[in-house]
């Protein structure tokens, strides 16, 4: 059997406990989520350089999931632009059954390998994208026929799964596994399964985007300001990293067409706007590496 879908002995009188008893249980039960992770360190960091070498040629980041994992895919690659300015097509997530399993129940499409392989076909995936399958099962035959169809048109491939072994890893250039042991309801992944995944997740899309030159140090420098709290966030870093009043801050943004990364590198680089953009643009939108340019 499955550890997903084994019985978790701790919580077999669950329905006895109290609530507050029950709300520890589960606390204690998810408290071994980030060390499940943490043991995965080594492929996750692996996943990254492949995934962060292959979109700094073009490629594209693409999740493959089912249920609860498909829309933690769909979730991860929905926040990338607001957050990392992605083009809408740079982070995709594909989920069995499509956009109205996001929002209900479509078990049985998770169980066709050829309509994920479909999917895969259907975004003329390449060899310069990257495919990561999630199942917690580490078994879903969608998922599965995702991952060898890509892998079949050269893309580099990752699974993450909460058993292993598992036939996801099979398939993998990569294989991610947090085994996290028996959910606190038997089988029912989206619990401590979907919190591990959701950790990896945040982690690959994040180092990803740390490796391609979106942040600066540890700010959200390509950021789109498209609301009241980003432009705010905006303010704030180019204050921060220009050493400048909110003020000043404002008005360099305003001469760089709210432009975060081109208004760091043209006041810390003492460059017009249009220099600055160049610089970056040289740097492949690197703001360390466009300040190092003499």
């Amino acid at each position: 059997m499955l550890i997903t879908e084994s019985v978790n002995p701790r919580s077999r009188a669950i329905d006895q406990l109290t609530t507050l008893e029950m709300v520890r249980l589960m606390n204690d039960e998810d408290a071994q989520v980030a060390p499940a992770v943490a043991l995965e360190a080594e492929h996750i960091a692996a996943a990254i350089d492949a995934i962060a070498e292959r979109m700094l040629r073009g490629g594209r980041l693409i999740y493959v999931g089912a249920g609860t994992s498909g829309r933690l895919g769909v979730l991860d690659a929905a926040e990338c632009p607001p957050t990392f300015s992605t083009s809408p097509d740079q982070v995709v997530g594909l989920i069995a059954g499509g956009a109205s399993a996001l929002t209900r129940s479509i078990e049985g499409a998770e169980d066709d390998p050829h309509i994920g392989a479909r999917d895969i076909a259907s975004i003329n995936v390449t060899d310069r994208d990257s495919v990561v399958g999630i199942a917690a099962s580490g078994r879903t035959p969608y998922v599965l026929g995702a991952m060898s169809e890509a892998k079949s048109r050269g893309a580099f491939v990752a699974s993450l799964a909460c058993n292993r072994p598992s036939p996801l890893e099979k398939i993998a250039d990569v294989s991610i596994a947090p085994v996290v042991g028996p959910e606190i309801i038997s089988g029912s992944t989206r619990l401590k399964s979907g919190s591990a995944q959701k950790m990896v997740l945040n982690m690959l899309s994040t180092g990803v985007m740390v490796r391609i030159g979106k942040t600066f140090g540890n700010m959200m420098v390509d950021l789109q300001a498209t609301n009241s709290k980003l432009r705010e966030r905006a303010r704030r870093i180019v204050a921060s990293e220009c050493h400048l009043a909110t003020d000043d801050a404002d008005a360099l943004l305003m001469k760089c067409s709210g432009e975060v990364k081109t208004a760091i590198v043209s006041q810390l680089a003492n460059v017009l706007p249009e220099q600055a953009r160049e610089r970056l643009a040289q740097a492949r939108g690197s703001v360390r590496a466009a300040l190092q340019q003499k």
